[in-house]
Formats: C-alpha cells, sequence, structure tokens
C-alpha cells in the first residue's frame, strides 16, 4: 500500500491530539500542506490559533451599484484584472477593474510607483476609497486609496455552516500559495468541531477574574466565528494578554535570578581613576549624564549582578557614562570589556577613550578586532595575565581564543545589533560581572518592557549644552536644485555633507536614484573643484575605515553613501545631511541618519529629498521629522506607525515575534500582563506552589528553554 495513503488511514484511527499534522487533514494535499507551512501552520493546534486578520462586515459593506456619482464612496471588491498602458515614454495609465459579483469598478493611476501595481493582484480582496464617475457607461475612480484586505478570494462569500450562519462578519485570513479564503474557513471549521474539546486552560481563574478575561475555547470561538466585532477583540485580548504574560514571566524570572544577593560583584567606589577622569574633563557633566551614573554606581555598589539598559539620543553622552563605569570596575582590580558591532566604532571608541585617559598612563587600553596578527596576539597576552584594564573590540571579543583574566564589567555599545545568544556569551564566560547595554535606538516603554523586561532601565534625556537642534526641511525633488545651491554655499564656508542614497546601484526593479550615479555625477559634473567619495556595504572593510579617516581629517568634502553610515564616527564638522527617496526610510532610521550631523557647534541641516508620489504614511513620517529632534518622540511615532516587529529593523536573534501581540496597540494590556507576571514571581519564582501547578506547566512547555538564553 503506497505509505501515504496508509499515514492518512492511520490518521484516522489513532488518538487525536492537538499535535497532529495538518498534512493528515481532510482537503490538505501536499501542496496546500506546503502552503500552510509557510505561514508556519503545521499542526491542528497551529490552525485553530491562526487568528484572521481582518473582517468584513457582510451587511454594511454596500455594492458597486450603490454608490454615489460625485461622492466620495468606500466599497469592498475583489480584483479581477490589472493592465499597465503606455501612451510613450513619459505617460503611463494604470487600469484595475474590480468586482464585487454582480458589478464592475474601474480603478485609474495616470501616475503611480511600483509598490502601487505590486499589491494589485488577481483575485485579492481590497478596501478602494476615491470619487466616483461615469465614463462611457463605465464606473471608475481615478487615483484611488486602495488598502489590501486579502488574496486568494475565490468567492464573494463563504458557504455557510451551523457556525457561521445568520453572522454578520466574515473573517479574512492570511494568504500563502494558492490557499483561497474559503478553504482556509472550512479547514478551521473542521478542525474546530474536531479538535476544540482537546484545547486546555492555561492561565489560572484568578487571573482570568481580575482581567475580566474570556476562557481560552470561548477565545478561540470568539475569533474565528464571531458574534460581534466586539467578541472578536475580547477573543483576540485573552490571546495576546497569554502571550505577553508567559513573556513577561520569563523575564521577570530571569531578573529575580540575576539580582538574587550574593550573585554579583560588590564594588567599591576607590576614587582613584573616576576622579582623575572627572578633574580632567574640558566640559561639565549634565544632570541626567550625572543622575545615570549614579543610578549605575549604586547597582555596581550592590551584591546583583547589574543588567542595565542605557538609553540616550545620538549624541547625549552615552559613552562617558560607560567609561565612568567602566574605570569603577578597574578601581577595584576587574577588567572591563566594551564590545561594539563594527571596526569603525570600536576604532573611534578606541581612540576617545585613550585620548580622555592620556594623563593615566598606568592603564592599559586594548584594541581587538578581527584577524590573526602578531600585535593581536600580544595583546590576547596581556589581556589573560590581567596586564590589560581595557579591553575594546567586536565580535572579536566573543571568540573562544580571547581569555579573560578577571572580568568585572560589559559594556555593549548599540546593543540591539547583537543576538541575545551573543550578548550572553561573555557573562557567561566569567565570574557574573554586571552588564551595561547602550543603545542610540530610543526605545518607547511598550518595546523596552517587551525587549528588555529583564533589565533596568536608565535614560539620559538631555543633550549637552553645546549641541544645536538640526534644522531639518522637506523638499521634492523637483525642488533640489535649490539644495544643491545651498550646499554650494556650505561647502564655501568649509564644511562638509552627507548624501545618502537608498540603494548602492541602478536598479531595473526599483525606480530609485542609487548612490553610484549620484556619486558620478556630483563629482564630474556639479562638484568637480571640491572632493567627493563614495561608501557603501560593498566597499572592502579596510578602505571604509580609510575613507571614514580622510573625511574626519577634512580630505573628503562630501561623502555620497547608503545607510552604512548610520552608525559610525563623529565628523564634527559636517554640517549637512540631504537624504535622496527619504519616503522610503523609516522614522528612527531618519533620526539616526540626521544624527550624523549637528555634532559641532555650528548650525546645521537636514534635507529630505520626496519623490511623488507619496503614501499617507511617508507624508506623516516626513512631517514629523520637521517638527521634533526629539529622539523618543520620534521612537513613539515610529512605532505607532511600522509596528513593533520591524521597529529596529533587522531580524534579532532571541527577540519576540508575537503571534498574536502587537505592541503598538496592546500597551494597555501589556502593563496589566506584567503585573500579573509580577504577582507570580514575587511570591513563587521557582513556580513550586500548588496554586502555580497550571502556569508552571505551560510555562515549561514554552519558555523554559529561552530562559537560559537570558540568564547568566
Amino acid at each position: 500500500m503506497d505509505e501515504n495513503k496508509k499515514d492518512t488511514i492511520s490518521s484516522f484511527t489513532r488518538e487525536r491530539t492537538l499535535k497532529d499534522e495538518i498534512k493528515f487533514q481532510k482537503g490538505v494535499g501536499p501542496l496546500r500542506a506546503k502552503d500552510l507551512a509557510n505561514l508556519n501552520i503545521h499542526t491542528v493546534s497551529d490552525i485553530l490559533f491562526s487568528l484572521p486578520r481582518n473582517y468584513i462586515d457582510r451587511i454594511s459593506s454596500g455594492s458597486i451599484a450603490d454608490l454615489e456619482l460625485g461622492e466620495r464612496n468606500v466599497v469592498i471588491v475583489k480584483l479581477e484584472k490589472v493592465n499597465q498602458i503606455t501612451h510613450n515614454w513619459k505617460r503611463r495609465q494604470l487600469q484595475a477593474i474590480f468586482t464585487d459579483g454582480e458589478s464592475r469598478l474601474m480603478g485609474i493611476w495616470f501616475q503611480y510607483q511600483k509598490w502601487q501595481l505590486d499589491i494589485l493582484k488577481v483575485n485579492g480582496l481590497y478596501k478602494v476609497e476615491g470619487k466616483v464617475s461615469l465614463f462611457n457607461g463605465q464606473l471608475q475612480m481615478t487615483h484611488p486609496k486602495v488598502d489590501q484586505i486579502a488574496f486568494g478570494y475565490d468567492e464573494p462569500f463563504v458557504t455557510e455552516d451551523s457556525l457561521t450562519e445568520g453572522k454578520k462578519l466574515l473573517p479574512i485570513y492570511p494568504s500563502s500559495g494558492e490557499l483561497t479564503q474559503s478553504f482556509f474557513k472550512k479547514l478551521i471549521y473542521q478542525v474546530y468541531q474536531n479538535y476544540i474539546h482537546l484545547v486546555n486552560e492555561t492561565i489560572t481563574p484568578e487571573i482570568l477574574y481580575r482581567n475580566k478575561l474570556l476562557r481560552l475555547v470561548d477565545s478561540v470561538k470568539a475569533v474565528h466565528f464571531p458574534e460581534s466585532r466586539e467578541l472578536a477583540e475580547r477573543g483576540r485580548q485573552r490571546l495576546v494578554f497569554e502571550e505577553l504574560f508567559y513573556h513577561q514571566l520569563m523575564l521577570l524570572r530571569v531578573k529575580a535570578k540575576n539580582e538574587a544577593p550574593g550573585r554579583g560583584i560588590e564594588f567599591q567606589i576607590k576614587k582613584t581613576y573616576t576622579t582623575t577622569l572627572k578633574n580632567s574633563l574640558s566640559f561639565t557633566l549634565t544632570s541626567a549624564q550625572k543622575r545615570v551614573i549614579r543610578e549605575i554606581v549604586e547597582d555596581m555598589q550592590s551584591s546583583k549582578i547589574m543588567s542595565r539598559l542605557l538609553q540616550g539620543d545620538v549624541g547625549s553622552g552615552k559613552t562617558i557614562v560607560a567609561l565612568f563605569s567602566m574605570l569603577l570596575a578597574v578601581e577595584n582590580k576587574y577588567q572591563a570589556i566594551l564590545l561594539v558591532p563594527t571596526e569603525v566604532l570600536a576604532k573611534q571608541h578606541f581612540q576617545s577613550i585613550k585620548r580622555l585617559l592620556e594623563n593615566q598612563e598606568e592603564l592599559q587600553i586594548e584594541l581587538i578586532l578581527g584577524g590573526n596578527n602578531k600585535a593581536k596576539r600580544e595583546a590576547l597576552e596581556r589581556i589573560e595575565s590581567g596586564e590589560s584594564n581595557i579591553v575594546i573590540g567586536t565580535h572579536a571579543l566573543l571568540e573562544e581564543t580571547v581569555k579573560y583574566h578577571n572580568v568585572g564589567l560589559v559594556v555593549i555599545d548599540e546593543q540591539q545589533r547583537f543576538g541575545v545568544e551573543q550578548r550572553a556569551k561573555l557573562p557567561e564566560r566569567n565570574n557574573n560581572p554586571d552588564v551595561l547595554y547602550l543603545t542610540a535606538t530610543p526605545i518607547p516603554r511598550s518595546l523596552a518592557l517587551t525587549f528588555y523586561g529583564d533589565l533596568e532601565v536608565s535614560v539620559i534625556d538631555e543633550l549637552p549644552p553645546n549641541r544645536k537642534p538640526v534644522k531639518t526641511v522637506v523638499k521634492s525633488s523637483s525642488g533640489k536644485a535649490v539644495v544643491y545651491k545651498e550646499l554650494e554655499e556650505q561647502l564655501q564656508k568649509g564644511r562638509q555633507i552627507y548624501i545618502v542614497c537608498p540603494i548602492i546601484s541602478e536598479s531595473e526593479k526599483l525606480d530609485l536614484l542609487d548612490a553610484e550615479r549620484l556619486y558620478t555625477q556630483l563629482s564630474e559634473k556639479m562638484f568637480t573643484s571640491y572632493k567627493v567619495e563614495l561608501i557603501h556595504s560593498k566597499v572592502k572593510a579596510a578602505d571604509k575605515d580609510e575613507i571614514m579617516r580622510r573625511f574626519k581629517a577634512k580630505e573628503i568634502d562630501i561623502l555620497v553613501a547608503t545607510t552604512v553610515i548610520e552608525v559610525g564616527i563623529d565628523v564634527p564638522n559636517a554640517s549637512v545631511m540631504v537624504i535622496e527617496h527619504a519616503e522610503r526610510f523609516g522614522l528612527s532610521q531618519l533620526h539616526q541618519l540626521r544624527g550624523r550631523v549637528g555634532r559641532g557647534s555650528e548650525e546645521s541641516y537636514c534635507y529630505l529629498i520626496a519623490y511623488h508620489p507619496l503614501s499617507a504614511v511617508a507624508k506623516e513620517r516626513l512631517s514629523v521629522m520637521t517638527q521634533t529632534n526629539d529622539g523618543f518622540l520620534i521612537a513613539e511615532k515610529d512605532l505607532e506607525l511600522r509596528g513593533s516587529g520591524d521597529f529596529f529593523g533587522t531580524s534579532q536573534s532571541g527577540i519576540p515575534l508575537f503571534k498574536f501581540a502587537d505592541i503598538t496597540k496592546d500597551k494597555d494590556i501589556l502593563e496589566s500582563a506584567r503585573a500579573e507576571a509580577k504577582r507570580v514571581v514575587s511570591s513563587d519564582t521557582e513556580l513550586i506552589d500548588e496554586g502555580h501547578r497550571l502556569i508552571r506547566e505551560n510555562y515549561s512547555v514554552q519558555y523554559k528553554t529561552r530562559e537560559k538564553l537570558f540568564t547568566y
């Protein structure tokens, strides 16, 4: 007998469990199983807990025949056909035919970009909004706003069953490959009927009662077969609460273990190296810096392991605060380690710290980068013997060949660029050192609790008095001539300029200005009497370092770059940042790029060059940039516009990607979940009480392994 058929037959005779593979369910063949796997659906549990991405009101959504001429209308329709019409090299037209099953509506765009074409998929379901007109007997909208609701929508309404009959809300599920909405709904109905009795509660009755939460089985029914939007939302909130509760439980357990008395080093205030540094500074520390130093010193004096996140906007002075902390460790005969993500940044820290400590010659400072040469081997010997006091380096510090003598403090700069496993490597190889994380990316409270709930948080919310806010101006691409005239004026004053492009090379797929073409244009046609240089991610590391050194030494006037310079060396003479296609960047990234200028005493400018047409979100981002230089306000807005999943811009190992929670709108649930988790941990950190048996069992399944990544 065919093995697949044998497996299928046996699946109907064995005892059902929530771990049954989805491929054994009726109607799920190999291709559909593969498409479901692309949505991370492998078991019946996965399908039961796959939330609809939206709901359509089957009664009030209206039809094309009901649209009012001359008025702005909204209608939910399916895309039947899409065409691109080229009249000549300057004139293009995009046409889309939408249908509600009975009538048709045409959408027309005379100017459009690739992203607008990309979202138009035949058989996709869309919310279309615009002013309705009649042309040659055809209803149409010119330049309508189109929001994609679902792909693979194969029929106006699914066949009704005992759970959907009479319901006015129609769930819309994620799409992948050839999966259609009707298939998805039939599969969920089938699995629900056969398996819902196996779903067990995961939260204690007391917590459910205090937070007015639905039971788990009721939540599953509410999200898939809702009586109302309100009930569907209550079902979602129950699932969100559970997810956030167990995640916060993990972070708070880790925090409690790291802060257990006697596990850490009790540093003593010696007032030797730290006092000498304080007396040698040519500037006065801000009140925010002084406050944060006190917070760190109190932690380091305690017998617990310090795990603290230091947030500070670009240019707020995090490095000097970290240096005071490092010298406190050195005063107590311990080594201090500074881990940074790039060689450019490592060299900058090494040079600036050596300069700040030049009158303390007895201190041995090492710089450890990649490679293997005699100088590095000698430095490693000094580190192992304890001769070296401060060690600065990149990922090379994590290599097994680096043997430390007596590490007391680990400082991790731009820590969001390291995964949890990487962040834990240095502490776990040593004698429970204190750990200080630095970030120039202001993090909203909801994200700080979500990603760093195991840490204490310090914030430098004040810039040094000599820092002037950067003047930010949005210009359309048609107004670039004015911008470049102003660049000429800045160059004549001896200032330097960054110009950032979104891509390196010309692309057939993306109609964007690239760095290579702009470099050629500027160096050969526009600014021939100035030195123009090009830097991007494909430039060799050694060449990158040399270019940045020359730029800082004022040997380069204009640096054309990609976002590779987002985190880089300080160039106080650079007074202008120009960002081409600013509409393509996120708010936090725009803010980080803007932070490359304004580091000297001169007035600095940031020009955001926008190319039309602009989406509503892009317009809002650019508007925010012109209204404030406050990184924390920008971070909150960026989180609101982009969502927590994309806030940091890169996928990081160990960072939770929640299945249900959306930190942008679930802040209140997060606070409630953390409060309940704190209540549990404060009375029963090890979850050994019989009253926490249910929580202990679920925690062991979900988070026991992940917890080890956070615990030193």
